[in-house]
């Protein structure tokens, strides 16, 4: 099967068929033109500019909208073989875009690539002052028709928001794409642990990437072309001394791997400056800011990291006044691949940029596209393998609880009190083919190919095969009652799919540290139609051994049918080795998950679906 938009009924006007009514109009230039933007405080930041190009070959007087890209991973690479793409990380954008009368504007964010400057923590506030001063000197352009959009994957679409929260007249849409809200929740400290993908991998990329350094960069599935040959300068920079400079000054950057761990609970500020958090490199901290005019498109998918998907909704939720849409796919970081275990091919056939373009085309040259016909709600439906169009996110509002009992069982009503006991083993992992590896930059195609045999060392629930297929489209709830022979302890908990013949699929997946298991959030910033813990230090309680704790979190959100014949399984651990750290250090905890009336249960939206 396929994600391809084919699916009768979810839209009005396809993807497909927008971008086969809309021929491309242009030509992209042979090269861009490259300058330096001055800032506020004297910095030099590098912009390269892409303009439709006739092709009839006359000059063209035209005035264009921009699409705006600010890029931590170079704008452009030097390339030793002149007909090599230089331009791995945005030249889709620009493929695609400046053909359809869009000049594309990509920018070498702050302390990154040819642009002066020291990045002083992930997302500085500064970069989002820059976005600010590089909008208006967008406009000022004879090229600029004066509308602004921005888009991009990733920290590019973390960088569209920060873009439109400035306030800046000129932009009039966004289209974040797999962009997360609130880096503590969705990004570095996954249920309260931190991201030892974050800390570790993705900070040696950014290492590399900042200092110029090739043998390490080339370790990167992304990055391994041996022709990519550092960043390049811009135009004026005719013998490389102003880049070698703006490198130089790079190697002053902030590492990941040491200003998070300052940072342990929500709210945390760094140690030398009490107002740096990660709240405000947060581009939730400031999306309220957007002005209600500018329309937002916010796509994820099921397995975008460990909270991007989140990231997505929760935006969609808090900014209900803007005109927002809502797009989850069965993909896993940037669209790279299609995770459903029932896929036709590793790669997307869903046309992601022609979905933007439409947006973009609705809301920055004022075409009439259909789209305010269309649902705001798209989402894919795994194992049934179709996409479907809703009014409002969750688009299912029942939901079935189901309860651990005697003889790992899940059942749909609690049973007499018990227990079963598990003993943490801290070597237990969900694998090195996990949704979070390619946050790291891996080349992972194949997921969770050894789901069946990993979860040997969970302790499980296994349900009464199905009589009809059913569809969960949502959040999970878990509520887990235990008691631990430590005074901390985590808990990974996981959504299977066992299969008539017993095969395994990977569903979905979440975890809490125990220690924050007390207070749940209300932040007008992060609005959620599922519980979102605290994180703060005021709640952090740790356990009393022998005594029982209440954990209450989610799962993240999935659209999944499970069929006629299957098991719905829930299992736990207590570890995910080469993801979380040890919870507590070098002390494996025995842990007692108590069964019976008001103490584990397990919340899903389900529904009928017919296959």
């Amino acid at each position: 099967m396929s994600d391809h938009d084919g699916t009768p009924g979810a839209w009005k006007i396809r993807p497909t068929d927008y971008l086969a009514s809309c021929a491309p109009a242009y030509d992209i230039p042979a090269r861009p033109f490259s300058v330096y933007v001055t800032m506020r405080d004297g910095c030099r930041i590098a912009v390269d500019v892409y303009l439709p190009q006739s092709r009839d070959g006359a000059a063209t007087v035209e005035r264009f909208p921009a699409i705006a890209l600010f890029t931590p991973y170079y704008r452009r690479f030097v390339t030793t073989d002149a007909a090599e793409e230089n331009s791995p990380n945005c030249g889709r954008y620009r493929d695609f875009f400046v053909p359809h009368g869009y000049a594309v504007v990509v920018v070498d964010v702050r302390g990154t690539g040819a642009s002066f400057g020291t990045r002083d923590a992930l997302r500085s506030p500064k970069e989002r002052e820059d976005y600010h001063e590089i909008a208006e000197w967008i406009v000022q352009q004879g090229w600029s028709d004066g509308v602004i959009g921005a888009t991009g994957i990733s920290y590019l679409g973390a960088a569209a928001v920060f873009l439109a929260s400035t306030g800046h007249p000129a932009v009039k849409a966004i289209a974040p794409l797999f962009a997360v809200t609130d880096i503590y929740t969705d990004q570095l400290y996954v249920g309260g642990m931190l991201s030892t993908v974050w800390t570790g991998r993705y900070d040696e990329l950014m290492v590399a990437l900042d200092q110029d350094d090739r043998p390490a960069l080339a370790k990167f599935a992304y990055y391994g072309n041996p022709r990519l040959a550092g960043p390049q300068p811009v135009d004026e920079d005719t013998d490389g001394s102003q880049l070698a400079q703006a490198i130089q000054q790079h190697r002053s950057n902030c590492r990941l791997n040491d200003l998070a761990r300052e940072m342990p609970f929500q709210h945390d500020a760094a140690l030398h400056d009490p107002e740096l958090t990660l709240d405000i490199c947060s581009p939730g901290y400031y999306a309220r800011r957007i002005p209600d005019s500018v329309a937002v498109y916010s796509i994820s998918g099921w397995y975008d990291g460990a909270g991007y998907s989140n990231s997505a909704i929760t935006r969609f939720l808090t900014l209900p006044k803007h005109q927002h849409r809502l797009l989850l796919g069965p993909w896993d970081h940037g669209a790279r691949s299609n995770v459903s275990p029932w896929r036709e091919n590793a790669g997307s056939d869903f046309p992601l940029l022609a979905e933007v373009l439409r947006f973009f085309d609705h809301h920055l040259r004022g075409i009439d596209t259909g789209l305010e016909r269309e649902a705001p709600v798209h989402y894919f439906t795994i194992h049934d393998e179709k996409w479907q169009a809703a009014d409002r996110w969750p688009p299912v509002r029942q939901v079935h609880r189901l309860y651990p009992a005697a003889g790992a069982a899940l059942v749909p009503q609690p049973q007499a009190f018990g227990s079963d006991t598990y003993q943490v083993d801290f070597s237990a992992s969900s694998g090195t083919q996990t949704r979070l590896e390619r946050l790291g930059a891996a080349a992972v195609e194949n997921y969770y190919p050894d789901w069946t045999e990993r979860q040997d060392a969970h302790l499980r629930y296994d349900s009464a095969p199905l009589e009809a297929a059913a569809e969960l489209t949502g959040h999970v709830a878990v509520q887990l009652l235990f008691v631990s022979s430590e005074k901390d302890a985590a808990a990974h908990v996981y959504l299977t799919e066992v299969l008539a013949d017993g095969q395994c699929r990977y569903v979905t997946e979440g975890s809490l540290r125990a220690l924050h298991r007390e207070g749940l959030s209300r932040s007008p910033d992060y609005v959620a139609s599922w519980p979102v813990n605290s994180y703060d230090r005021a709640s952090a309680r740790l356990m009393t051994p022998g005594e029982p704790a209440r954990l209450v979190f989610s799962l993240l959100p999935v659209s999944w049918t499970f069929a006629p014949g299957s098991r719905i399984r829930i299992s736990l651990t207590g570890s995910d080795a080469g993801h979380a750290p040890q919870v507590p250090h070098g002390r494996p905890p025995r842990l007692e998950i108590l069964r019976g009336p008001d103490a584990t249960w397990f919340e899903l939206p389900l529904r009928n679906a017919s296959r």
